[in-house]
């Protein structure tokens, strides 16, 4: 038996970077989704400034 450890797969990255990459996604999706609510909330603030008019 050799002692040689077998290669790393492709799409596995090592656990050093791991809580870094996370914390990227986790920062992408809160800023993707605070837009997403901005958006929502400007579309109803126009809304009702719609309805207030008529």
């Amino acid at each position: 038996m050799s002692t040689e450890k077998p290669p790393v797969k492709a799409g596995h990255s090592s656990p050093k970077k791991t809580p870094q990459s996370r914390e990227e996604r986790l920062k992408a999706a809160l800023k993707a989704n605070m837009g997403r609510r901005k958006a929502q909330a400007r579309a109803r603030a126009a809304s009702e400034a719609e309805q207030d008019k008529s």
